[in-house]
């Protein structure tokens, strides 16, 4: 089976059981964080956003650290964060949505677990994100062709960084899980 293919067979899904840790990548309103949440929940895994790690690390939210201390800066204090991952077990990891713009990522990825990439298109990312103002790189331009022009350059990352693809494009939450965990266990299995 190819794990970036299928899709789902039921839309009361069941999860399969995971024993690989897994990171979540993919562009900001994908639904990383909700995945994340709802397979914790259901699965009784630990959850850790990367965001959030480092929001309480620092005491400061994303944006302010973008406006601080720049991009650069945050991405160092993203790699920090994956370092801090490794050797921990029965994770759910959603991570930020550059975090695969550095191949030093990718490698501790792959040292933490199966990194699944959740897609959406442009419009379905717009109309999830829209009314946020915690995405600092959409701020002064919250409009689709940004986002797909933004999305496009990061495609290449999330693909080489990914050995899992699960679309979120017109599914719930729980779709996504099952989805996510049959091709999980079909790539692990």
């Amino acid at each position: 089976m190819n794990t970036k293919d299928s899709a789902p067979t039921s839309r009361n899904p069941r999860l399969k059981p995971l024993t690989e840790n897994i990171l979540l990548v993919g562009f900001m309103g994908t639904g990383k964080t909700s995945v994340a949440e709802y397979l914790s929940r259901s699965l009784s895994l630990d959850a850790v956003d990367t965001d959030q790690m480092i929001v309480s690390r620092t005491g400061e939210s994303i944006p302010g650290l973008f406006r601080s201390h720049g991009e650069a800066y945050f991405r160092d204090l993203e790699t920090e964060t994956l370092r801090s991952l490794i050797g921990r077990k029965h994770l759910i990891v959603s991570c930020g949505g550059g975090i695969t713009l550095r191949a030093e990522n990718v490698d501790l990825m792959r040292k933490i677990g199966v990194t699944v990439w959740l897609t959406a298109t442009p419009q379905t990312i717009y109309e999830r994100v829209r009314t946020s103002a915690d995405r600092p790189l959409l701020n002064g331009r919250m409009n689709v062709p940004y986002i797909a022009e933004l999305l496009a350059e990061r495609l290449s990352r999330y693909e080489r960084a990914s050995q899992v693809e699960v679309p979120t494009d017109g599914l719930a939450v729980p779709e996504v899980c099952a989805l996510l965990t049959e091709r999980v266990s079909s790539y692990t299995g």
